[in-house]
């Protein structure tokens, strides 16, 4: 498919600044565009880039300067004018299973809504509600008493255990296990570990997206919750009743203790960890590797233990020099040393 970028102009609601004619076949980074593809510039850092690129057309946003001989659409968010031509250019697969598939197993009490697909190999356990506008992929596994909402998407093999809740336009990628055990044993007087039932259960409101291989566990008795909005990345690991406030973005490999909570707008680098009771306030921002010890005020934070960005860059411009003090202070016990 080809489309002029007079058309992707009119689609993307973006100002044409160029060949109103000129035939895009494509998308592809500054660096590797071809005179068919759109490109954009999202960070003002690399507009180097623009003045080399052989793209078609870029999109970018309204400060930025044009270069002549370009073609360019030009909008408040580059980025998303970009995402509209991407999907335009390179049309969704859908799946060819449709309705409920003949080896889904499915128990007698299931309540589906309307339009619902059940793919292949599916499982979905008594006492179970889904929404209208379901579509749960191949060998996905639902447990008792589930309650899914509508439009959601359940990807293959993601789980969801027994009792769980989740809202409208949930999304679980493959391999995501919703209300897995929490980890919680008691030692016997000879120290051997015996197992907490965990029976609480987890609630995902309205469209949170949980990632690839991410586990939220079940609470002991109450519920572990993901509040509207978030977005949690592939393989990481909330443990039990933690509650993830409103439009959270928590990226790969966060590891979140049990009874944390955290508030609107947080947003958790990867592998940062958290440790359990804590308290992170609505807008904390907590850079990659970090290790957040106690509660957190609204701020950005980095280090083991996270501390203010502003002490972490302070203290690392220290650090760097941590040879040279050394130096220093020796040559200081030296020239001690003799007048003693």
């Amino acid at each position: 498919m080809k489309f002029t970028l007079k058309e992707l102009a009119a689609l993307t609601k973006a100002e044409l600044v160029g060949d109103p004619a000129l035939q895009i076949a494509g998308v592809n980074t500054l660096e590797e565009a071809t005179s068919e593809d759109v490109a954009f510039l999202a960070n003002p850092r690399y507009l180097q880039n623009v003045q080399s690129t052989l793209a078609g057309a870029i999109c970018i946003g309204k400060e930025i300067p044009l270069t002549v001989g370009k073609n360019y659409l030009i909008s408040e968010n580059p980025s998303h004018a970009f995402q509209q031509i991407v999907e335009c250019l390179i049309p969704k697969q859908n799946s060819a299973f449709t309705g409920i598939h003949p080896t889904a197993v499915i128990h007698e009490t299931v309540r589906l809504g309307k339009n619902v697909t059940v793919g292949p190999f599916v499982v979905i356990d008594q006492n179970t509600t889904i929404g209208d506008n379901a579509h749960i992929h191949p060998h996905v596994s639902i447990g008792p008493g589930v309650t899914i909402g509508s439009d959601c998407i359940l990807y293959p093999s993601s789980v969801i255990r027994e009792r769980c809740k989740l809202g409208n336009r949930v999304t679980l990628q493959p391999g995501a296990i919703i209300g897995s055990c929490g980890f919680g044993y008691l030692p016997d007087a000879l120290g051997h570990q015996h197992k907490l039932q965990q029976l609480g259960i987890v609630i995902l409101e309205d469209d949170v997206e949980i990632g690839a291989n991410t586990t939220i566990d079940r609470s002991r008795f109450k519920a572990t919750i993901i509040h509207r909005g978030s977005k949690i990345d592939n393989l990481c690991q909330i443990a039990h009743n933690v509650e993830i406030g409103e439009d959270n973005l928590i990226i790969s490999q966060v590891g979140i203790a049990g009874s944390t909570k955290t508030g609107k707008h947080v947003v958790l680098g990867g592998q940062v960890g958290v440790v359990g009771h804590i308290e992170l306030e609505d807008g904390v921002m907590v850079s990659s590797q970090s290790g957040v010890s106690k509660s957190l005020k609204k701020g950005k934070y980095r280090g083991s233990p996270a501390i203010p960005m502003q002490d972490y860059h302070r203290q690392e411009v220290y650090f760097r020099k941590l040879e040279e003090y050394v130096k220093k202070i020796k040559a200081l016990e030296e020239k001690v040393s003799l007048l003693t």
